[in-house]
């Protein structure tokens, strides 16, 4: 449709202009214009190769008027698929689904989530990689996508490379926390006594190469001292153990510690971030307790595979943005511990990119591998 609109409107600039195609006589102009565009090209001016260089040139002219806004009406035609590579019920299947759930009615078409987990989220992220780039298939990727980039050595795809950025759902700082035995009630405190006894302090995961795990490495990095990594498998046992008194330090996410820290449970140190955080907006940062630059978190985006029409991304975007910005969205992410993120697709690749060069440096001086 677009070309037969570019097409009418050249050859009605070149008659216009006095231009008579070889195959007519100068009266026959009108007939001429209630032909088919395609035959005036074809039938008449390509018979002048004069006419059909100027002819080419007038229809890319026009064709860029009109091509763009066509193709951006056109997506979606038909339902796209988001690929969530972690089990239904995890965090980032449950976030996804406020979006998917809610993007039909600005976009038309369904969004149907697609569980497809397997080696840390590496499964469904390879699948999605090597779809076609039309804007049908798209993955929601959690900060431990940034991760597995260096953690794990002999990937088939490139997060920078492979994906176009499309926004950012959200994301949620780390909390430190301390059982309640450990005699420091804040990030000074604590780092002094992890000083006087290296080695001393233990700190729980949720498995080797996990982001707690990999938190608590920078924790030892930037504060120069030495921690004992004890690994679980998942947030219940850490947890369990933390509150026990069998392991010292946790990062987790708020909706994780934060029930246990008001009861008494366990002593929140500071969120590891360096702004505070609205799902516990009394508890400091770790740049207000000292280290500032200081920053680890869960986040959640939507990205693309490679070479997708820019049409495509830049209308999910929007849509992405307006569903974040609801008050419902808004409530529901603070009840989750997390804070809703407006970023264009531009800022989304740049802090992609700026968290695997974060997270690349800590799993090299960590030793961390998963391979």
């Amino acid at each position: 449709m677009a070309t037969d609109v570019a097409l009418g409107f050249a050859c009605r600039e070149l008659l216009n202009k006095g231009a008579t195609p070889p195959c007519i006589s100068p009266t026959s102009e009108e007939t001429l214009c209630t032909l088919s565009p395609v035959l005036r090209l074809v039938q008449c001016f390509l018979r002048s190769p004069t006419l059909a260089s100027v002819l080419l040139g007038a229809v890319v002219a026009f064709g860029g008027i009109f091509a763009s806004p066509l193709q951006a009406q056109q997506y979606p035609t038909r339902a796209v698929r988001v690929v969530v590579p972690f089990p239904p019920g995890s965090g980032i299947d449950t976030i996804t689904r406020l979006y998917t759930n809610r993007l039909p009615e600005l976009m038309g078409q369904q969004f149907i989530v697609d569980n497809r987990s397997g080696a840390a989220g590496n499964v469904g992220a390879e699948l999605v990689a090597r779809s076609a780039p039309d804007g049908y298939t798209l993955l929601s990727a959690a900060s431990s996508a940034a991760i597995s980039q260096s953690l794990y050595k002999n990937l088939s795809f490139d997060l920078i490379r492979d994906f176009d950025p499309v926004a950012m759902f959200a994301a949620g700082p780390f909390l430190l926390v301390t059982n309640v035995t450990v005699p420091a009630t804040n990030l000074k405190e604590l780092i002094a006594l992890a000083k006087a006894s290296p080695g001393k302090l233990t700190f729980a995961s949720t498995g080797t190469g996990s982001s707690p795990h990999l938190t608590g490495e920078m924790l030892k990095m930037q504060a120069g001292v030495s921690l004992l990594h004890v690994p679980y498998k998942g947030v219940p046992p850490a947890v369990a153990d933390m509150v026990g008194g069998r392991v010292d330090l946790f990062f987790a996410s708020t909706v994780s510690l934060l029930p246990h820290v008001k009861t008494g449970k366990l002593r929140a140190i500071a969120m590891a971030s360096d702004k505070r955080s609205a799902a516990a907006p009394d508890l400091p940062t770790f740049a207000e307790a000292g280290m500032p630059g200081f920053e680890s978190s869960t986040w959640w985006s939507l990205i693309a595979p490679s070479k997708t029409p820019r049409d495509a991304i830049v209308r999910l975007n929007s849509a992405i943005l307006k569903i974040a910005q609801t008050q419902e969205i808004r409530e529901r992410m603070a009840v989750e511990g997390s804070d809703t993120l407006a970023y264009s697709p531009e800022q989304t690749g740049a802090f992609i990119k700026s968290e695997m060069t974060k997270w690349a440096k800590v799993v090299v001086a960590s030793g961390a591998t998963a391979d």
